[in-house]
Order: C-alpha cells, then structure tokens, then sequence
C-alpha cells in the first residue's frame, strides 16, 4: 500500500508539472520595494541590504525542509549582473536543491521587477548551505529532496558536484599559490612605484553590537546581517582608493566559521588587496568577542569593485603599493584569486552552449574543466525530449536535437553489477577492446584519482583519409546518494605537452561519457550519451539515419567485454589509484 501511494503521489507530481501548477514544497518567495532607506547614496540598492533579503529568504526556504533550526554555512560565489534603483521591486525565490546529512544545499534566484515598465530582469544567482540545527541532542538526518521536474533533477544533480568543488575551494588557492609558473608570472609584473598608492590608506576597521534585532529565533547574529556590515566595510575601503562610489560586481565565498551572538561586538576589517586595469579586490573579515574573551574569526569575504563613469563603463585604477610580508601574501593571493575567478567565469558560469571546446588544461583550473565535464553530462541525461531512433535486442539508440546540435544516447541493461561496470568502463585505456572507432587510447596524465587525461586516436571516416585524435579529460564519479548513477564523462582539452601535429587531424568532443544506474544488486542500466560534433557525427549518422546499426554491434561488443572481465582482479579499481 506504501509503495502504491508512493506512485500516485508521483503520478500526481507529474500532472502538476504538466499543468505548470509543481511547486517546490521547501520554495519561499520575497518581494521587497526598494525604499530610499534601503539605498546608497546614488539611489542604488545596498548589496549589504540585498545580502540580508537572500540569506533571510534562502534561511526560511532550508527551515521549511528541515523542519527545525538552521544556520548559514556558506553563500557561493555571486556575479552581480545589474544594480537595482529605488522604487524597483526585487523578487528573490529559494528552494533546496538537494540535502546531504545535516547540510542542505538552497538554490537563491534575485531578480528585478520595473512597476511602471513591467520588465523582469535578473540580478544574480547564489547557492548558499545551510546546516540544520536541532533543540534537543539528537543527531540531524535531513530526508532527501525529491526532485519532481527537469529543471529540479538537473539542480539536484550538480548539487553534488558544487559541494565537491567547495570542499576544496581553498585547497585549489594553496596550489596555485605554490605553481611555479604562476610564481614567475607575479614576479614578472612590473609595477609604477611612483603611481602606485599605499595600500594602508584604504584599511577600514568598525564595530558593531549585536542587539536583538540583528538575531535570529536562535539568538545568533543573523548570516545576511554579518554579511551587511562586511559589504559595508568593503565600500569605505573601495572608495578610499578610488576616491569615487565603487560597484560591487562579484563575492568570492562567504564561509562561516562560527557563530556570534547577541551581546557580541563584531569587529569588521577591510583593506584592499589587489587592483587590476579596471577592478580591485578587497578583502573584509568579521571576528566577534565578548567582553573580555580573545577575537573569534566568524567570516571572511573577498569583493570585487568597478568604477564606472557616467555611461558605465568601467575605469582604469591606479595600481597598489602593498605593505611586507602580510600586504605582500595578500597581494599575490588576489592574484590567485582573479586567474581562479576569470578561470570559473570562463568554464562554469556561461551557459553550457557557449562553453569554449578545448580549454587550455592546467592545475589551477581543472576542478572547474572536471565540474564542467560532469555538469554537462549530468544535463545532457537529463533532457526530457529524447526520441527513440532505433531499438535491436535491447540495445537503444535515442537523439535528441536542439539548437543545431544532435545527441544521441545507446542504452542497454545487463546483468553485472553497476560498481563493477562503472571500474570497468572508467579505464578508457581498454576501450578499444570493444569499440572499433578507438584505434588507440593512451593515458597521457593521471590529474587525481577521478580524473584523468588520454590521447585518442580514431581512423578516417572516408578512404584514404587523415585519422583523429582527441585529447581528452575523463571524469568519473560514485553516487553520492543511494538513486544516483555512476558517471563517466569525457570532453576535450587542450593540453600544452601535446598540441596539434601534422600526423593526426586534431578532433573535438563536446561532451559525452556514461552513466550506471543500479537497477538491481546484479542488473545495470548503461546509458552512453555524446553531443556530436562535426568530428564525431560521421561515425553516428548512417545510424541516426536507419541506413546501418554498428552502434548495435559495438555495443554488443561492450556488453562482452563486461562480461568476460566482471571478475578480473586486475582491472582499472579505485584501490589501485
């Protein structure tokens, strides 16, 4: 009877999402009209004020879900696309996208409403975790979230992969900071001693007290408060360089360390670090304490300004003079910081379309090239439009076609269990064992034990032709839940050891790879899934188009490989990374 009323309930789910009537049952929605008390002085909106508004509504959102208490962990990275004036309305929605143990990541969309004109706009996105807080001792189990649409499904997926890139986040400053070529790069620079300004004369420092409107049910200080007075620290210092009203543009992760209280004062520093021809970087920390007790380090931020001119362009900044020692460390992590965030903005933040093919591969930018690869995969599968082309003995080719670009999927189910399938079709290296289109695979790096990157060399399509090689990133990741799949994900990098050569014509995936779903303890559902491009379409479109089924055969070939190996001990396994 459970398990009946399980499935109506889905059933009933899905016929709401056809009606466009779903609705997240964790989502809250906040509309504020912007007020001259919630502006600066150019009649703008105060980020400080926005960050409030997101941290209070995205706070409501995780509560909802938890069904108890809950404190701000960390905000993601924020791109603030347009200023808001005063008289807009701002429209801000949160829902949780997915729940790990005690943590959840809430999924923040602000947009802004013109009364008068009817334009929508949107101003910025952000994920911000959240971690439930019980009254009593008993130990936070939050219940998963059920996705019920494409766009849920989707969010709910790469939620996994944005807590992977956050547990390392500074992980990836420490090494970039300790590269060689970087180091050589921020040596190089050549700075104006005569132009360049101090960067004491920026360094702000201010208290608050906590009171009890600054608190939440918890008494602690609410997260968008502490963030409100960084933000606010912050300008002062922007504008002490530059002598103009800076915008805020972007925020580097607010991460929480501990938690203040009413009765704490917080003191609030800020200074800049870095500029850039048209940006600067400031730094801010808060740190709390009670009456006598030592400094508590609660936050830290660091904030990129512009200053545009009266047709908003930006304007060039003088360059900084920073201080020994401490200055010097955070001018060159600055630097760090701008060749991640340009890294990001470049791979991750543009949408998926417009990825460039072929990202130049190195250390400081491959977690953002491998949350790409598995990101892209992840919404490929999750395309709800796929159309059955062909179907032989259980083997499926779909395609779907969008924008100019076809993708198709071969799926099939056999009997292996999907943690021995997902080892064995991690090692690319044996692909050509099954699949006559790899000639050659050969591992050129091995970055981590879930990345890696191989040469592969494919034949000519027509006679006498050039054969193709593609360098190529393979990403493989677990479950990170029960219900969640095994994915293998592959796209195309360009790696500086190994540039194009008059031997090979140099080829270019898109996106493509595996997933392996568990249907049972010894059945598997393997799904192979490629965005063709130019390159790769030839070998698929006699397929696609009912002239020939290779895809048949070769996958038939995969499913004997399978089997021959499920018990070879000396197959590509985790414990032998």
């Amino acid at each position: 009877m459970a398990s009946e009323s399980h499935h109506k309930e889905n059933l009933h789910n899905l016929q709401l999402e056809d009606e466009g009537q779903h609705r997240n049952p964790s989502e809250v929605k906040m509309s504020q009209i912007v007020l001259p008390c919630h502006a600066n002085h150019c009649g703008e909106l105060s980020i400080g004020q926005l960050l409030k508004w997101m941290d209070c509504t995205a706070c409501l959102s995780a509560e909802r879900h938890a069904g108890c208490p809950c404190v701000t962990a960390s905000v993601d990275d924020i791109y603030f696309e347009h200023t808001i004036g005063v008289g807009q309305v701002v429209n801000i929605k949160a829902k949780v996208n997915r729940a790990f143990n005690s943590s959840m990541e809430v999924g923040i969309e602000v947009s802004c409403e013109d009364l008068y004109s009817g334009r929508h706009w949107r101003v910025c996105q952000a994920f911000a975790t959240f971690v439930a807080k019980r009254t009593d001792a008993n130990k936070v189990q939050l219940r998963q979230v059920v996705p019920c649409t494409h766009q849920e499904q989707v969010e709910h997926s790469l939620a996994a992969e944005r807590r992977r890139m956050r547990l390392i986040h500074h992980d990836i400053i420490q090494d970039l900071l300790n590269n060689k070529t970087f180091q050589r790069s921020i040596s190089e620079e050549n700075h104006d001693e005569d132009e360049a300004l101090p960067t004491e004369r920026t360094r702000v420092e201010s208290v608050e007290l906590v009171l009890p409107p600054h608190a939440n049910h918890q008494v602690n200080t609410f997260g968008g408060q502490i963030m409100a007075w960084m933000e606010n620290v912050a300008t002062i210092a922007a504008s002490r360089l530059c002598n103009a009203h800076p915008t805020l543009r972007a925020i580097d992760m607010f991460h929480f360390r501990g938690p203040s209280q009413v009765g704490d004062r917080l003191v609030l520093k800020a200074i800049v670090n870095n500029t850039f021809k048209n940006s600067m970087e400031v730094g801010v920390c808060a740190e709390a304490y009670h009456r006598d007790e030592p400094l508590r380090h609660i936050n830290s931020a660091f904030m990129t300004f512009e200053v545009l001119d009266e047709k908003g362009r930006p304007c060039p900044l003088p360059p900084i003079k920073p201080e020994p020692q401490e200055g010097q460390r955070r001018y060159q992590e600055a630097l760090a910081r701008k060749k991640i965030r340009l890294d990001r903005k470049y791979i991750i933040s543009c949408k998926q379309t417009e990825v460039p093919l072929s990202v130049p591969w190195d250390t400081s930018n491959q977690i953002y090239l491998s949350y790409n690869n598995v990101s892209a995969l992840k919404m490929l599968a999750a395309k709800n439009n796929w159309d059955l082309c062909s179907k032989k003995n259980n083997v499926s080719l779909y395609t779907v076609e969008e924008s100019q670009s076809l993708c198709f999927r071969v799926e099939f189910e056999m009997e292996i269990p999907a943690q021995r399938a997902f080892i064995l079709l991690s090692d690319i290296s044996r692909r050509h064992e099954w699949d006559q289109h790899y000639i050659l695979c050969k591992l050129l790096l091995r970055v981590d034990e879930d990345d890696f990157i191989y040469q592969v060399v494919t034949p000519s399509v027509s006679k006498g032709g050039q054969y193709q090689d593609f360098i190529l990133l393979a990403s493989r990741r677990p479950p990170c839940d029960s219900g969640d799949p095994y994915v293998i994900a592959l796209r195309s990098v360009a790696l500086p050891s190994h540039p194009p050569t008059e031997e090979f014509h140099r080829g270019e995936v898109v996106c493509a790879g595996f997933t392996i779903y568990e249907v049972s303890k010894s059945v598997s559902k393997i799904s192979y899934y490629n965005q063709a491009s130019p390159e790769v379409l030839p070998y698929i479109s006699t397929d696609i188009a009912g002239l020939s089924s290779s895809f048949y055969s070769i996958f038939c070939a995969c499913r004997q490989y399978l089997l021959d190996n499920i018990m070879c001990t000396s197959a590509f396994t985790p414990s032998a990374l």
